[in-house]
């Protein structure tokens, strides 16, 4: 994992609320994964980008490829700067 990435998770009223910090890679990617599988059924979920440095490419594509077959929550909303750069691409399960 990237040495300063961080994730902080807290509820937000129904759902979750996620703040990614630092640089995205692989790992960072999984660690994400996990999370949003963790609460599939907790509501909506929003994952706050603002925060992140960067996203590589091998972290991006790491989280796309896990996106098109886990069961994640079918409402997460995506913020911040690199919102639509890490959103799951059309016909995903997200």
């Amino acid at each position: 994992m990237a040495v300063n990435f961080k994730m902080v998770s807290q509820r937000n009223g129904g759902g979750r609320y996620i703040r990614l910090t630092g640089d995205f890679d692989g790992s960072s990617a999984c660690e994400l994964i996990n999370a949003l599988e963790e609460y599939s059924g907790s509501g909506s979920v929003v994952v706050d980008t603002c925060g992140l440095l960067s996203i590589h490419p091998f972290g991006r594509g790491v989280f796309q490829k896990y996106c098109a077959g886990r069961k994640l929550p079918t409402n997460v909303t995506f913020t911040g700067k690199f919102g639509s750069t890490i959103r799951p691409q059309r016909g995903m399960s997200i």
